[in-house]
């Protein structure tokens, strides 16, 4: 499926994207508007793939064949024996249609050309279905009535996708968001192809020659050096990094892979490619003339599964869970003065700023937000029922929410506060690949956390565990090994007496 971004109606030059509900500081984002920048920005955990949309829709046609099918049997009181002309003219359209390029929406068409591709995929169905009747008359009530209904279907499903993909367009779900590194004619070129098929969203680009350098390539601003690129708050948007400096440099470029490699997104490397032609679109011309350098793969299937499971598991584990939220929110409200529940900023998939749910166990008057101060034995920010509800862990049933919300998963790294300290230091700062952790969505348990890494780390040998800990698990994630993980919490967590939470 073709997916892009349309050009946005025009906005102040400087407006800030709003985190979990915020809007940031003009100043401190510095995010200028360009044409290919949609009208909203969206998490990247929040973006919608071509393949998932062609897949859902797919699944859509196929629900209303066979609806047509048990309605032809309903309207024309026709017997089974009837019906398999139009089980196979079914059969028949649900292959032609993607031959038939039913699920290319491509940015600002008309919708009646997108319905006639699915019409002429359909008809041609129902056309074999039609000769079939005129050769076997007895089948005409049900094929009659199939052409009909399922022609009728196939339409209305395909007007409300093209809807939906039009609405996420605008919301900035469906299209690819890119920054460009180096401002060299292989920028020029991926921009430019970007602006006439409107299929990815270059949102900007640095350059250590910001001074030198005009302020836009086409109407695309320069946001900065690769030193504002490291601090900015544009990246939890965006889906990949994108090296466009000349091949002449290897030098410069390895050392701009090793200056970037301590971002979560996706970096690759432009390759010099032939522009491409009126039939190749944006998104496959840049799959071919990218090379990863590193980063997390997507992988649309398992994300799905992920996805699945989250909403699933995660539903059945808050409505178990919620007579033991009760009586834990009625004991904190007792034990001590404040709110029952706490909020805490803290980093998300690609490094979004997401806010996460917890049980207060702590005082109010010792509320540490940034978690510049670990807990340690003995705590005496530690309220009584705290301690308990935070040595089993029941403390963090609240982020059931923060999991259907689409915030955090049921399994993935454990998210840390925005700003927390190990032994007086920034813990981001211990390790160099710290930031790889946030690669995918934050979890209420995890790899490392039934591996004996749990609450807080107190060295730089204890952050460097855990990052190794949560790198292997985004490596080797299935939905098998998050059945263990969750499987396993329980009795490591009873088992593990000597951890301080």
């Amino acid at each position: 499926m073709a997916v892009a971004a349309r050009t946005s109606s025009p906005s102040p030059a400087h407006a800030a994207p709003v985190v979990e509900g915020v809007r940031l500081d003009p100043a401190a984002t510095r995010l200028s508007r360009g044409p290919l920048r949609p009208e909203a920005l969206s998490p990247v955990r929040s973006r919608l793939t071509g393949a998932m949309v062609r897949q859902g829709f797919r699944a859509l046609d196929a629900a209303a064949l066979g609806v047509a099918l048990v309605l032809s049997v309903t309207l024309s009181h026709a017997d089974l024996a009837q019906l398999w002309p139009c089980v196979l003219g079914a059969v028949m359209g649900f292959g032609l249609l993607p031959g038939m390029g039913a699920y290319i929406y491509a940015p600002g068409e008309r919708m009646w050309k997108a319905l006639a591709r699915a019409v002429a995929g359909t008809g041609l169905a129902i056309l074999a279905v039609l000769l079939i009747n005129a050769l076997v008359p007895a089948t005409r009530p049900a094929t009659l009535s199939w052409s009909l209904v399922s022609l009728g279907a196939i339409a209305a499903t395909h007007a409300g996708g093209l809807a939906c993909v039009r609405r996420w367009r605008r919301a900035g779900r469906l299209t690819p968001n890119i920054l460009v590194v180096g401002a060299t004619e292989n920028a020029q070129k991926l921009i430019e192809t970007a602006l006439r098929t409107r299929e990815v969203a270059v949102l900007g680009l640095f350059d250590d020659r910001s001074d030198r350098i005009p302020t836009t390539i086409h109407g695309v601003p320069v946001l900065g050096d690769t030193r504002a690129l490291l601090q900015h708050r544009i990246l939890p948007y965006v889906d990949r990094i994108v090296l466009t400096v000349n091949a002449a440099g290897p030098a410069r470029t390895a050392e701009l892979i090793e200056r970037l490699h301590v971002l979560p997104n996706e970096l690759c490397l432009f390759l010099d490619a032939e522009d491409p032609g009126s039939r190749s679109t944006t998104l496959s011309w840049l799959a071919r003339s990218t090379l990863s350098v590193r980063g997390a793969k997507a992988r649309d299937g398992r994300q799905l599964a992920k996805r699945a499971q989250d909403l699933l598991a995660g539903a059945l584990l808050l409505v178990a869970a919620l007579p033991v939220m009760a009586v834990i929110a009625l004991l904190v409200r007792l034990d001590s003065p404040g709110p029952i529940l706490f909020r805490q900023r803290r980093h998300g998939f690609n490094n979004e700023e997401i806010l996460v749910w917890k049980f207060r166990s702590m005082r109010t008057d010792a509320t540490d937000q940034a978690g510049a101060r670990q807990v340690a034995v003995g705590d005496e920010r530690v309220t009584r029922i705290g301690r308990f509800i935070r040595n089993t862990s029941l403390d963090e049933l609240p982020q059931l929410i923060n999991v259907l919300q689409g915030r955090m998963s049921l399994v993935g790294p454990r998210p840390h506060p925005i700003g927390m300290k190990t032994a007086g230091q920034d813990s981001h700062r211990l390790v160099a690949e710290y930031a790889w952790r946030h690669r995918m969505k934050p979890g209420i348990t995890g790899w490392a956390q039934i591996n004996g890494s749990r609450g807080p780390v107190n060295t730089a040998e204890e952050v460097r565990r855990r990052v190794e800990l949560d790198v292997d698990y985004i490596e080797r994630q299935s939905f098998w090994l998050d059945l263990y993980i969750l499987a396993m919490t329980v009795p490591r967590l009873l088992g593990d007496g000597e951890a301080v939470r």
